[in-house]
């Protein structure tokens, strides 16, 4: 299977300029990692041919299913350092799971999580709070196998009562690995624990934004572009932050009009600079959360004071549901890549900023100016880290050239995270 190119599109990016400076990029990122990098990171890329930009990055990621056989295998000697740099003689892992116990393919990222961290030497094991289902807390096993989406088993505990034996002396655990995004907020069993908890539980959707990353990965990206003097706007994506806000309220719908109008005005600006011939549109988003709900593509500010109840009620509810009153008004960039004639973007997988191979997300009913990162359609195919050995009998076909481009912007993407998990931490001391 193959990675196609729509026709009316053409890669304007000076891929040259990008590829002379490999060496001078190497360095300038290590320059930073070495400072901190989040223990792992999914990021999503659009890639509009006329630039390529970091749409979002998750710092829980939940696709390791995903990920091509090469690079789980990468996985495991990535994972063990990651772990061993944290908690040097570290041997027994805790990972924190969401409570999605009926979502079987969440099932099976998890339980690949639990491979890979095996493989590399260790022993795992998986807890969630099941709020939902607190039954399974009250089996005598304190456990529950459940059946993933490719028919393995997965026995997952009830963390509360695997913090009751850590606690009484009769369970022991070096590091907790979390899973869970906690976009309800800390749990006070886990604000109690003693043990090292990676990434930070103070870096959950409950007290993330997605505008304090972007702030962190377009000045970045400044960096970046001045190296390879291009424009940072062809890496990073224009937005706007409206915060307070009740989008059934007529003057708070107004202020997100306002906001769309200066937005579009400022992509308008950049694409005359560039000469690019298309029409702007933005994406309106909770300004903390995933699993993209809450975003809704915008062709024209006027549909904001035109939104039906419907689309009211999908910005104002998010995960858990969670009401919305903070949004990210968000640079739509339309993606030219196909597969089997569908629009489809990338995803990148990284441990300690290493890159361990993603996939590209499609979406069946979904076109190429709208999130594809939707429930009900999503389809993923695998991207292989290691194309030039592999080739076609390894997931999906692309160029070299650009898929170098998009490592990078992963990495500086990790980067941003590192600098925001820090910034929250900070806040705490």
């Amino acid at each position: 299977m193959k990675l196609t190119v729509n026709q009316n599109f053409s890669t304007t990016i000076c891929v040259p300029c990008i590829q002379r400076q490999q060496g001078q990029i190497h360095q300038w990122l290590l320059s930073h990692e070495k400072f901190y990098t989040p223990f792992y990171t999914s990021v999503d890329i659009r890639d509009a041919g006329f630039k390529i930009a970091v749409v979002d990055t998750n710092l829980f990621p939940a696709g390791f299913n995903n990920l091509c056989e090469h690079g789980l295998a990468d996985a495991e000697a990535l994972i063990k350092k990651a772990i061993l740099t944290r908690v040097p003689n570290a041997t027994n892992i805790l990972i924190v799971a969401e409570e999605h116990t009926r979502n079987t393919w969440y099932l099976e990222n998890i339980r690949i999580l639990q491979e890979i961290i095996t493989k590399a030497g260790f022993c795992a094991k998986i807890a969630t709070f099941f709020i939902s289902e607190p039954s399974f807390c009250a089996q005598a096993a304190s456990a529950v196998e459940l059946e993933t989406a490719t028919g393995q088993i997965v026995k997952v505990y009830c963390i509360k009562r695997v913090l009751k034996k850590i606690k009484q002396g009769v369970a022991d655990f070096d590091m907790i690995i979390m899973n869970n995004d906690l976009s309800a907020g800390i749990p006070e069993e886990l604000k109690q624990v003693k043990i090292p908890i990676f990434p930070s539980i103070h870096a959950g959707w409950h007290a993330r934004l997605k505008s304090e990353h972007f702030r962190h990965a377009n000045a970045l990206m400044k960096e970046f572009a001045h190296i390879v003097n291009l424009d940072p706007w062809q890496f990073s994506c224009l937005y706007e932050v409206v915060n307070h806000v009740d989008v059934n309220n007529e003057a708070d719908q107004q202020r997100l009009y306002q906001a769309a109008v200066k937005l579009f005005e400022d992509i308008q600006n950049k694409y005359r600079e560039h000469n690019v011939d298309s029409k702007p549109f933005i994406f309106i988003k909770p300004d903390s959360g995933t699993y993209g709900l809450g975003v809704v593509p915008i062709e024209d500010p006027q549909q904001i004071l035109e939104l039906n109840r419907k689309k009211r009620n999908d910005l104002l509810r998010g995960k858990d549901a969670q009401t919305i009153t903070h949004f990210l008004l968000q640079e739509g960039v339309p993606t030219i890549h196909r597969i089997e004639e569908h629009p489809c973007e990338v995803c990148v997988y990284q441990i300690d900023n290493n890159f361990v191979g993603g996939f590209y997300r499609y979406h069946e009913t979904k076109g190429s100016r709208e999130s594809l990162n939707s429930p009900g359609g999503m389809v993923f195919k695998k991207m292989c880290p290691h194309l030039d050995k592999y080739g076609k009998d390894c997931g999906i076909e692309h160029n070299l050239n650009i898929f170098d481009i998009y490592r990078i912007l992963g990495r500086i993407a990790g980067v941003a995270a590192g600098r925001e998990i820090k910034e929250l931490e900070s806040k705490l001391s």
